[in-house]
């Protein structure tokens, strides 16, 4: 029988995580299912923690409370992980996947050889593990090594819980500064924001304030000023106006203005920021995007003052040719188009779907060959690369993959001193590229090498930060081909031309269509009946009547991530019914991974060369060595369970991510609910990145709000006019 404690009463309860029921990664908040001492039943803990699996074994310091919906539930205020002691625990813990090496086989077999005394084994005897039947010295060494460091990351746990850290984060910590984590911290907690990924500024100031660090430290200060950048930057910005700066860290910091401002000048006086103006507004820019940012300028500068790479072409002859070895009919605009592209050193192809673009640039990458030009393809995403390639026949590579990933430093090989080889280089998809990864790109380019800038200005920005195609097509600087002709092919599709409607700021037609269509709106007004339609159209209704797979044809694309009908949500319930009978699982991060789901990368990983927003199919689960398989494209990739939280289900993505991909049916839901991303260029995005078939669902109100709502968000650069100062 469940012991209740007096309403107010600090209990200890500790036991076994036999499952997590929910994680959100993003505040920490968790339920967990426990097996504590002393009850027959599994207890509900709700907590706060950075991450929790099934095994580990948890002493949580907190009270009972009866939940309306939920019943009974122990609300813990602190969390602690420690290693168990029953024989079931050890079982369960050694089986979780946590130790690389050992899974639920081998956890039997050390437990049945070494009894509760296996811990003490594999940390002061580890040879005596090669007596174990199937445990040879390779497999010794690497239980061994993991322990060491599980153990080490237990110690700095336990002075990190203390401070508001949990799991995740103190394994990164550890990772980046060893046995010196608890002395860094110690001094200076507001290093970890500048140092750890996954630990921003409120973590930090959480700490320091346990620590007792005063509110107006200028450590503290200062790290505020650095981390209203950052926000910044994270919203697209490569700086912001300097009042809006010291407004933000007067209310982030609850401070006075003078000592944000006073903090300012010591950022300024160290170079970690830089004060300019953009127009007439004095601005604060961190520096290394500012320095990226007039480094692109000067380096388009650099490339455009040459002539072409290539002979003066004929192009009178050149496009007839063209004509003939393709059995294709250029329009006299589509000629103009090849014409100014042959003639520049540097260039820029926009416009929507339908309008030629890969036309022209297969035109223009025909003649050159002919030429024995040497010309080189690429775009800032693996499916964005694969598209290329297939439109143009032609190899086509992924920025990172081209410029060469150095892991050793996390930069690239290639730059001013290691240059690509090439006489032409077509980037594609460019709206999708930030100031870092051009300001990489551009370094590598020769000096003898024309440039061909390809992209649709009218979709989304970058996620990262700037806005580079845009600036570019703005300085009025670069020839720049604008195509707006729809040809007559493309113009039988619905998609292209409710996409171009979308983009005029016409609604689409969102009328049952007569007969066979490629466009489709679906009313529902309701959350509930919204999710309900969308998994039902993906499961069932274009299944049926497309023969699409509902995994690997299907995208939904959703202007957020939360809500009732943002991607969590959505993957939820799509993962539920599309791939639930899997044998095979691992639940981690609040998500249960099972062998066929669909996930994508939530960030670069040079080491494994898979990069935020590649999406692969899950092949493996191996609970004995502790990793999961997954297939990017034609390559395989293993992620350690405790690599997990760069991995998401992707049944559901936002439209920021599926930029430079095209699937052959996407169904987009746009509600009331996601009135703050209602914007032109994001229905617009999304109708463009279906093939085949789109599906809008949701409310016509909404769709409507979208259509007609301009983003009035600029995003604060100072490329363009770095681009137009000659």
């Amino acid at each position: 029988m469940r012991r209740e404690a007096p309403p107010g009463d600090q209990e200890v309860l500790a036991g076994l995580v036999e499952r997590v029921t929910f994680h959100n990664p993003e505040n920490g908040f968790s339920v967990l299912r426990v097996r504590p001492r002393g009850h027959r039943e599994l207890v509900t803990v709700v907590c706060h923690t950075a991450s929790m699996a099934p095994g580990e074994w948890i002493s949580a310091t907190g009270e009972w409370v009866n939940d309306r919906t939920h019943g009974a539930q122990f609300k813990a205020g602190f969390v602690r992980a420690a290693t168990p002691t029953s024989r079931d625990g050890i079982l369960k813990y050694l089986g979780s996947g946590l130790i690389r090496g050992i899974g639920p086989g081998f956890a039997e077999k050390l437990v049945k050889a070494f009894g509760d005394a296996v811990f003490d084994v594999i940390e002061e005897a580890p040879e005596r593990l090669r007596t174990v039947e199937g445990i040879g010295a390779v497999r010794a060494e690497r239980i061994a090594s993991a322990w060491s460091e599980q153990k080490a990351v237990r110690e700095i746990m336990i002075f990190l819980h203390g401070h508001g850290v949990g799991t995740v984060r103190a394994a990164r910590i550890f990772k980046v500064y060893g046995s010196k984590a608890i002395e860094v911290i110690s001094e200076n907690p507001y290093q970890l924001a500048r140092d750890i990924r996954g630990v921003g500024f409120r973590t930090a100031d959480e700490m320091a304030m346990r620590m007792g660090f005063e509110k107006e430290a200028m450590a503290r200060v200062r790290a505020g000023v650095g981390f209203v950048l950052m926000e910044a930057m994270e919203a697209g910005h490569c700086g912001m106006p300097l009042d809006e700066l010291i407004e933000g860290g007067k209310k982030l910091l609850e401070v006075s203005s003078d000592l944000v401002r006073n903090a300012v000048d010591y950022e300024l006086a160290s170079r970690s920021i830089v004060a300019d103006k953009v127009g007439d507004t004095e601005c604060v820019f961190l520096a290394w995007l500012y320095q990226a940012e007039r480094a692109i300028a000067e380096r388009v500068r650099g490339l455009i003052s040459g002539k072409p790479p290539w002979p003066s072409i004929d192009v009178e002859r050149a496009v007839p040719w063209f004509c003939r070895q393709t059995g294709l009919t250029l329009s006299d605009s589509q000629v103009e188009a090849i014409r100014g592209v042959l003639a520049s050193k540097v260039v820029v192809i926009t416009g929507g779907p339908g309008v030629g673009k890969t036309t022209i640039i297969n035109a223009i990458l025909k003649i050159l060959t002919a030429k024995a030009v040497e010309i080189v393809l690429c775009a800032p995403t693996g499916r964005a690369a694969k598209r290329l390639a297939e439109s143009t026949g032609m190899v086509a590579r992924t920025i990172h993959r081209l410029l060469e990933v150095d892991r050793r430093t996390g930069g690239f090989k290639r730059n001013e001193e290691n240059p690509i080889s090439c006489d032409l280089l077509v980037v594609d998809e460019t709206s999708m590229v930030d100031v870092l990864l051009m300001h990489a790109l551009l370094r590598a380019v020769p000096n003898r090498a024309a440039l061909v800038i390809v992209g649709d200005i009218d979709q989304l920005a970058s996620v990262g930060p700037g806005q580079v195609l845009a600036d570019m097509i703005a300085s009025n600087t670069l020839p720049t081909v604008r195509l707006v002709e729809i040809f007559r092919q493309a113009a039988h599709s619905q998609i292209v031309v409710n996409a171009h409607r979308v983009n005029k700021g016409e609604l689409p037609d969102l009328e049952r269509p007569e007969g066979a269509s490629d466009f489709y709106f679906v009313a529902a007004e309701e959350v509930e009946s919204v999710v309900e339609r969308i998994v039902n159209i993906v499961s069932d209704r274009i299944p049926e009547r497309f023969g699409l797979d509902p995994i690997r044809d299907i995208q939904v694309l959703c202007p957020m991530n939360r809500g009732g009908v943002g991607t969590q949500s959505l993957n939820f319930e799509l993962q539920k019914r599309l791939n639930s009978t899997s044998s095979r699982t691992v639940e981690r991060f609040g998500w249960t991974f099972s062998i066929g789901d669909k996930v994508m990368q939530t960030e670069n990983n040079y080491d494994k060369e898979v990069y935020n927003g590649d999406i692969g199919y899950i092949e493996n689960i191996d609970p004995e060595v502790g990793e999961l398989t997954t297939r990017f494209d034609n390559r395989l990739v293993a992620h350690n369970f405790g690599e997990l939280d760069a991995l998401v289900p992707a049944y559901a993505i936002t439209v920021h991510k599926s930029q430079g991909s095209e699937y052959p049916a996407v169904v987009i839901p746009l509600t009331g609910q996601h009135y703050v991303m209602l914007q032109r260029n994001l229905p617009y995005t999304a109708i463009t990145r279906g093939k085949q078939l789109v599906v809008l669902v949701g409310q016509r109100k909404a769709v409507a709000m979208a259509v007609k709502t301009v983003s009035g968000r600029r995003r604060w650069s100072k490329l363009k006019e770095w681009m137009g100062n000659n």
